[in-house]
């Protein structure tokens, strides 16, 4: 039974705000990331291993928190994962804003390194958000309409893309540890919000035990998705993306400033170029392409236009840089906000209706995998190979994805659109 119109439009908004919260929050610190870190370390090394934290704990725990959501009911869970984020983003910023040289006994230490990696965590712990809310937009959507539904969580990648590099673009000019604390009072106010109005979507009548507790180990859940012949190349389809495309994308600011010099600013305005295609893909475009074109197209034209992407921004040097980056991101952009909805709408179908949080929760855990194993790769590639070499790489990944896309899709028995 469909909920009341009020209590849906209180779950978009809320799973809207709450997605939105996630990707803004790393939009605003994600271009200032290696200025912020200039006082601790430039390896590129570091900044991988300090992106692919947040993923290790968000894969160890996704398992968990989508039992948890099918167990308890979306609000509570998700309502649990923002508030770790306020605690997780809080320490970040506060590592950040204190001047260790300062301080005799921790000048010259690890311990800032060490909080930063600490705070990373804790915010990964509670990084169920997208999970969660997907699996909320899934109660509240048919199967039918869920690819579009799932282009929420695009528009707010790409709306948390376009507002976050401006203002942390304009707040880093007056002091470059602002932006940190507007990320943090954002997450409060979503925390607020999800308390006051976030209506729950999933009935006492269709919760489901919580799993034993070998069942919650990520390894476990990854297992039994793969062991299901309908959602198998899918789901390694998925991993294989969000390694490529992690990889890269973790050292793609350090790549711009060792490459082609390039400060805040110009780094900020290529993730505002990412976050206007993303918006006008996910936010207007999917349904009406859906419906034209079905997800298996749409996935395949997607990897082409992200792998089109990477050669753009890998065969930029100094002299065209701006022209080339600036279309390269713009591909990347367009072809990630045809490929992640459409590939999740496609799982999600394939799968009964019970236990979408977990079967969610699921695709989470590979996309944490891969964002933990990818962002330390594309680091010790960039440091040890060549500058470009993630890219290099990211692009024969994507090319592995495209043959599991074509060999696993053509199902009949599946409508594709």
């Amino acid at each position: 039974m469909a909920p009341p119109q009020r209590s849906r439009t209180s779950t978009l908004a809320c799973a809207f705000l709450t997605l939105l919260n996630d990707r803004l929050s790393e939009s605003l610190i994600f271009p200032l990331l290696p200025f912020l870190l200039a006082g601790f370390s430039s390896d590129g090394r570091i900044l991988g291993l300090l992106a692919g934290s947040y993923a290790l704990a968000q894969f160890s725990f996704t398992p968990l928190i989508g039992a948890l959501s099918d167990h308890l009911g979306r609000r509570p869970v998700i309502a649990g994962c923002v508030g770790g984020s306020v605690l997780g983003l809080g320490l970040f910023a506060l590592t950040l804003s204190i001047d260790w040289s300062t301080i005799p006994w921790a000048a010259g230490s690890a311990l800032p390194l060490g909080l930063l990696f600490l705070g990373r965590l804790v915010d990964g712990v509670s990084g169920g958000t997208a999970a969660t809310a997907s699996a909320a937009l899934a109660d509240i959507t048919p199967p039918e309409k869920r690819a579009k539904a799932f282009g929420l969580i695009g528009v707010a990648f790409g709306l948390g893309f376009i507002l976050g590099p401006a203002m942390g673009g304009l707040l880093g000019r007056i002091n470059v540890i602002l932006p940190l604390m507007i990320a943090v009072g954002i997450a409060v106010l979503n925390l607020v919000l999800v308390l006051a109005v976030l209506p729950e979507t999933h009935p006492p009548e269709a919760r489901l035990p919580l799993p034993r507790r070998r069942d919650l180990q990520p390894f476990s859940q990854l297992a039994r998705v793969f062991s299901n012949p309908q959602v198998r190349r899918l789901c390694a389809a998925f991993f294989l993306f969000f390694l490529g495309f992690s990889g890269f994308t973790a050292v793609l600011v350090l790549y711009f400033k060792q490459a082609f010099d390039w400060g805040p600013g110009l780094a900020g305005a290529a993730f505002l170029v990412v976050g206007l295609v993303a918006t006008v893909v996910q936010g207007g475009l999917i349904g009406p392409l859906v419906k034209r074109f079905g997800e298996w197209r749409l996935s395949l034209a997607g990897l082409g236009f992200v792998i089109a992407g990477c050669l753009l921004v890998a065969l930029a040097d100094r002299g065209n840089a701006t022209t080339l980056v600036f279309n390269g991101v713009g591909l990347l952009a367009l072809g990630t906000g045809l490929v992640t909805p459409c590939l999740r709408s496609l799982v999600s179908r394939r799968l009964d209706d019970s236990g979408q949080g977990a079967a969610l929760g699921s695709l989470q855990g590979l996309q944490s995998l891969a964002g933990f194993i990818g962002p330390p790769l594309g680091g010790l590639a960039f440091e040890t190979i060549s500058w470009r070499s993630p890219l290099w790489l990211g692009i024969a990944l994507m090319l592995g994805v495209v043959a599991l896309v074509a060999r696993g899709l053509p199902n009949r028995s599946v409508k594709s659109g």
